[in-house]
């Protein structure tokens, strides 16, 4: 009885019931566009779900990722997201992955899924994804924001076009909503339909955002769909030559200085000056003594928050009280 209201509708019945049962989704980012698309895809049963993501619960996600609550700040938000869909569906198999992807990862994880959908909010990752997915075959749903606008397309699909045949050429920009600010409706409406697009996939029922890029604005209620070209060139480049790291260099202008960079690994613009100690946020517990305490050390992110987190941890864990934060983060330090 959980699923009849779905089974009633004649593209779906009981075997489709039955088709969801036996598919797999892989949710890379359980935050604003993956906690609706993990509560849906949960919801509507299908059979097993990866729910990956190193990060932890803050209070500065509660507005926008409505799965976690006030008592989950600290915990992470992998763990946090399977016990609570496990409430909503006991019936599906639901795999927490406290990972964040990178290249060694990416293709072993994808291998075992049938659909990946990217809830991500940085463009780094979106192009790992992108290409992992071309070489293990596998279509992935995209999904993007910037303030009070997203956009989302199905990529890798049925031979269709992929986010390079979209954006071949990568921006340094950082448009997350970290560093921008947005409203908590929009990756909501951006995820479900990032959920709707998977049963779609899933069931082979509908029209597939496939080759095709929608457009909404929150603010105004507009939407547009535009057309996407394959660019055979760009998917040969990857089957060819593997995942391409995005790369784009930068130094910091204050040579005299130490800085303490604790943005991920693949995170731009990558900064290449020698006095910049590059420790990711989630393992400065672990590196914690390659940062020095005599003196100074600026920290800093792609926009001063989780900065400010590392500054915490630091001075609370381990005792230090030489960090100050970077506002505004590292466009603010750089020279391009």
């Amino acid at each position: 009885m959980r699923y009849e209201r779905q089974i009633k509708l004649n593209e779906v019945g009981s075997s489709g019931q039955a088709r969801l049962h036996k598919a797999s989704v892989l949710i890379v980012g359980v935050g604003g566009l993956g906690c609706p698309a993990a509560q849906y895809l949960t919801g509507a049963g299908v059979g097993k779900i990866g729910l990956m993501d190193h990060d932890k619960v803050s209070i500065t996600n509660l507005h926008r990722q409505v799965l976690y609550t006030e008592s989950d700040i600290g915990k992470p938000k992998a763990l946090v997201a399977v016990n609570k869909l496990r409430q909503l569906n006991s019936e599906v198999q639901l795999i927490p992955i406290e990972e964040s992807l990178n290249i060694e990862n990416a293709k072993l994880w994808f291998s075992q899924f049938d659909l990946i959908i990217d809830g991500t909010d940085n463009f780094e990752t979106k192009y790992l994804i992108n290409d992992a997915c071309i070489l293990t075959g596998k279509p992935w749903i995209y999904a993007s924001i910037y303030k009070n606008e997203g956009q989302i397309s199905v990529f890798n699909y049925r031979n269709g076009p992929t986010y390079r045949c979209l954006f071949p050429s990568p921006t340094r920009e950082n448009i997350s909503c970290e560093a921008t600010g947005v409203l908590g409706v929009t990756p909501g409406i951006l995820g479900t339909m990032q959920a709707a697009e998977a049963l779609k996939v899933l069931l082979d029922i509908g029209n597939v955002l496939s080759g095709k890029l929608k457009l909404i604005n929150i603010l105004s209620g507009t939407e547009q769909t535009l057309t996407i070209k394959a660019k055979p060139g760009e998917i040969e480049l990857i089957k060819v030559n593997g995942i391409q790291p995005v790369r784009v260099n930068c130094e910091i202008g204050d040579k005299k200085r130490i800085y303490l960079d604790v943005r991920e690994e693949f995170e731009l613009p990558t900064v290449v000056s020698e006095n910049v100690i590059h420790i990711p946020l989630g393992k400065l517990e672990e590196r914690f003594e390659e940062i020095p305490n005599e003196q100074e050390v600026l920290v800093f992110c792609q926009s001063g928050s989780r900065s400010l987190k590392a500054i915490d941890l630091l001075k609370e864990n381990f005792g230090f009280h030489n960090l100050k934060n970077v506002e505004g983060g590292i466009e603010t330090i750089i020279n391009g």
